[in-house]
């Protein structure tokens, strides 16, 4: 590690003002920040749990849901692959049709792009010039189905002090205007106006107003308010967050103001940062209620090799 703080990191590549860091936990390290989850850690949140409210920050999966159309990936679906009528007449169950009578019998199978819903980034997702997070790279660490690196079955269950920065609200408005560039300045008042302080391992949450036109999918998914470069920095090198959560379906300002970048808050925080990103997170119960410190308990699907995985996120208030 070098900084001032210990949150910049050992550069592999440094090229067009972009770098890739070596991980400080060593040339096996596939999770990067998240290495900060101690038993320790979810230990002195877990002592201070006041349980009388948890607060669900996911969001409800369902056909025609919000998600990611312009590349063409496959949207959620549901179908169903027995039926009780039908597993008796088609025989597919291979069970005696008399029992299946008696046991109606029920099943179904879904489909889906694995950054649809409230789900977690993983450190595979985006790089810089073909190289990811601790110097992986497509050539020596992607097979043919799946990443060999960095995929969410190694991740532990994310017990950490949960903060609410909710930029709409320092703004009087229920949602941010349409690619409106969260600042590091919009941040710091946000934090100010709840009276908030921003530590180190935190989990930070973002919240720009975008879940007031969830399920809308054009209005959801065009023209996203979300954070830039300045605050992503901000936030992982001066304050030192772990994850940054955001409740639109990419965290970062979209389109960028920039044309010549593509996502590039996500190529930062994953290749050069290691943090994850937390992202379509239903932050309106918690900012109606203005609770800005909570712990956070968010529990990743392990799917070996993916570039990302649903999340169970939820938030329970902190007794003093």
């Amino acid at each position: 590690m070098c900084g001032e703080h210990g949150f910049v990191f050992e550069a592999l590549i440094d090229r067009d003002d972009v770098t890739v860091s070596r991980s400080p936990w060593g040339p096996d390290d596939e999770i990067g920040r998240l290495n900060w989850m101690t038993p320790e850690l979810s230990g002195e949140i877990l002592a201070r749990l006041d349980g009388r409210h948890v607060f669900d920050l996911s969001v409800e999966y369902f056909k025609g849901m919000p998600s990611w159309i312009a590349a063409g990936d496959p949207l959620y679906d549901i179908w169903m692959t027995h039926t009780p009528d039908g597993a008796i007449i088609d025989g597919l169950a291979g069970v005696d049709p008399r029992l299946l009578e008696k046991y109606s019998y029920s099943g179904d199978a879904v489909q889906m792009y694995v950054h649809c819903g409230t789900h977690l980034d993983t450190l595979n997702h985006f790089g810089h010039h073909g190289m990811f997070w601790n110097g992986w790279t497509a050539k020596e660490h992607l097979g043919s189905r799946h990443w060999l690196k960095g995929g969410p079955e190694h991740y532990p269950p994310i017990i950490a002090r949960g903060v609410l920065l909710d930029v709409a609200g320092l703004h009087g408005v229920d949602c941010l205007p349409p690619c409106y560039e969260i600042t590091k300045a919009d941040l710091v008042a946000a934090a100010a106006r709840l009276d908030v302080e921003l530590r180190s391992k935190d989990v930070v949450h973002v919240r720009t107003g975008r879940m007031t036109v969830w399920p809308d999918v054009q209005g959801y998914i065009t023209d996203q308010p979300g954070i830039g470069l300045e605050a992503a920095r901000y936030l992982l090198e001066e304050a030192g967050a772990m994850c940054i959560a955001g409740d639109s379906l990419s965290l970062e300002v979209v389109p960028n103001p920039d044309p010549e970048t593509f996502l590039p808050v996500h190529s930062y925080m994953f290749a050069t940062a290691g943090a994850q990103i937390i992202e379509v997170v239903d932050m309106e119960e918690i900012a109606a209620e203005k609770v800005a410190e909570f712990a956070f308990l968010g529990f990743p699907l392990k799917f070996r090799g993916a570039t990302g995985a649903p999340l169970r996120p939820v938030a329970i208030p902190l007794r003093s």
